[in-house]
C-alpha cells in the first residue's frame, strides 16, 4: 500500500517539473506574432481593342428564282403537211438551224403561176410601150388626136402597174416556200413536245415547240419596301451615289455551291407589288454551259452596298444580359464598365452597332470572363478581325 503512494507521489513531482519547463519556454519565445494579411489580387489582364468610324462593306442575302432570258414560240406562218423535223425534242438548238419542213410543193406550183402572170404582164407592158411611142411621134406631128395621145398612155401606166402586180405575186410564192422551212429564231433549248411528222399545220396557229434561251439568264429576286427606303438613305449620305451597275450577284446552289461567275443587277420594277409589300429586281447572270435552269432556286448575295461611318465590334466581344447586348468598355482609368448596344446588321467580321458606341472606345474581346463590372483591369491592345477579307467581297 505505501508502496502505491509512492508512485503517485512521484507522478505529481513528474507533472509538476514538466509544467514548469514548458511555462519557461514560452515566456523565453515572448507574445506570438499577428498573422500577415493575404496580398491583394493583380488587375486581370484582358485583351481591347479601339473602335473606329469607317465604310463597312454590306453584302445582302435573297432567295431567287432563274427564269430564261426568253422563250420563243415557234409558229409557221403557211399551213401544210410536215414532212421533217430534224432535232431532237429537248435538246439544244443553234440560231439559223433548220427546225422543220413543210411540204412545199403547192408553193412552188403558186410561185410558177405567178411567174408566168408575170411573163404575160411583161409582154403587155412592151406591147403598150411602143404603141404609147407610136402614138406620142403622131401627136408631135399633129397627125393624132389628144384623146388617142391620152388613152396610150394610160394603156402603158396600167400595163406597168400590172408588172409591178404580177411582181408581187412573184416575191409572195417565194416568201410561202421560204416559211416552208422552219429555222430557229434563236440559240436555245427545244420544248419536250412537237407534232409528229405527217400532222396538218394551220399557219400561225400550230404551235410546234418553244425555244427558251438560257444564255444569259435572268434570276428575279424581291427586296422588302422597308430595306430598300433604308438603301436609298444610306446612298443619300454617300458624297457618291451608287448606281446598279456598281453592284455585283453572287449565285448560290441549294447545296451551297457558288456560280463560277458573278452577275448584275439589271433592273428594277418601278412599283411595290401590293400583296407582298416587295419590290422586285432582275439580275442577269452569263450562262454559256446552261447550268443555271428556269424555275431553279437559288440564294443570291449583293456586293457593292456598304455602310458609311459604322462602327463594327467582333462577335467575341459582345455578352448578353437581361437588358439585351452590352460590351465592356475600358475607360482612362482602366476600369470596366459595361454598356448596352443597339445591334445591326451582321457582317463577316462581326456586328454593325447602331447605338451604344461612338467610335474610339476601347472594348474587351478577349478574357470577359474574367471581367466585372467596375473593376480595374489590365488592357492589352490586340488585332481585332475588322478587316477580314469577307467584308471586302
Amino acid at each position: 500500500m505505501a508502496r502505491r503512494y509512492s508512485f503517485i507521489i512521484i507522478g505529481v513531482i513528474l507533472l509538476a517539473v514538466g509544467f514548469a519547463f514548458w511555462q519557461r519556454q514560452h515566456q523565453a519565445a515572448g507574445p506570438a506574432k499577428p498573422t500577415a494579411a493575404p496580398a491583394a489580387q493583380p488587375p486581370a489582364e484582358v485583351g481591347v481593342t479601339t473602335t473606329q468610324k469607317r465604310e463597312v462593306p454590306l453584302p445582302v442575302t435573297y432567295a431567287g428564282r432563274v427564269a430564261g432570258y426568253r422563250d420563243v414560240e415557234v409558229r409557221a406562218q403557211v399551213g401544210g403537211i410536215l414532212v421533217e423535223r430534224n432535232y431532237e425534242d429537248g435538246s439544244k438548238v443553234e440560231e439559223g438551224q433548220i427546225l422543220f419542213r413543210l411540204d412545199s410543193r403547192p408553193y412552188e406550183v403558186a410561185r410558177d403561176r405567178a411567174r408566168a402572170q408575170l411573163a404575160q404582164a411583161e409582154a403587155t407592158l412592151r406591147q403598150a410601150e411602143e404603141n404609147f411611142k407610136r402614138v406620142e411621134e403622131l401627136a408631135k406631128r399633129q397627125v393624132s388626136s389628144e384623146q388617142a395621145f391620152e388613152q396610150a398612155r394610160a394603156t402603158r401606166d396600167q400595163a406597168q402597174a400590172g408588172v409591178q402586180l404580177a411582181q408581187s405575186e412573184v416575191k409572195n410564192a417565194e416568201l410561202n416556200i421560204g416559211y416552208s422551212t422552219l429555222r430557229a429564231p434563236v440559240t436555245g433549248t427545244t420544248a419536250l413536245q412537237s407534232p409528229p411528222v405527217g400532222s396538218l399545220i394551220q399557219a400561225q396557229q400550230t404551235l410546234l415547240t418553244t425555244l427558251t434561251q438560257l444564255d444569259p439568264a435572268y434570276v428575279y429576286f424581291s427586296v422588302t419596301d422597308t430595306d430598300f427606303q433604308n438603301f436609298r438613305q444610306l446612298n443619300g449620305r454617300r458624297a457618291k451615289p451608287i448606281v446598279e451597275s456598281d453592284l455585283e450577284v453572287e449565285l448560290q446552289y441549294g447545296s451551297g455551291e457558288v456560280y463560277p461567275t458573278r452577275g448584275k443587277v439589271q433592273v428594277s420594277a418601278s412599283s411595290v407589288d401590293t400583296r407582298t409589300g416587295t419590290i422586285q429586281v432582275r439580275a442577269i447572270f452569263p450562262n454559256p454551259q446552261g447550268q443555271l435552269l428556269p424555275g431553279q432556286f437559288v440564294r443570291l448575295v449583293v456586293h457593292g452596298l456598304s455602310l458609311p461611318d459604322a462602327v463594327v465590334i467582333p462577335k467575341q466581344s459582345i455578352s448578353q444580359g437581361p437588358q439585351g447586348p452590352f460590351v465592356y468598355v475600358v475607360g482612362d482609368n482602366n476600369s470596366a464598365q459595361a454598356r448596352p448596344v443597339k445591334l445591326g446588321q451582321e457582317i463577316a467580321s462581326g456586328w454593325v452597332v447602331q447605338s451604344g458606341l461612338e467610335g474610339n472606345e476601347r472594348i474587351v474581346v478577349d478574357g470577359i470572363i474574367r471581367v466585372r463590372p467596375g473593376a480595374v483591369v489590365k488592357p492589352v491592345e490586340v488585332q481585332a478581325n475588322a478587316n477580314v477579307k469577307g467584308d471586302q467581297k
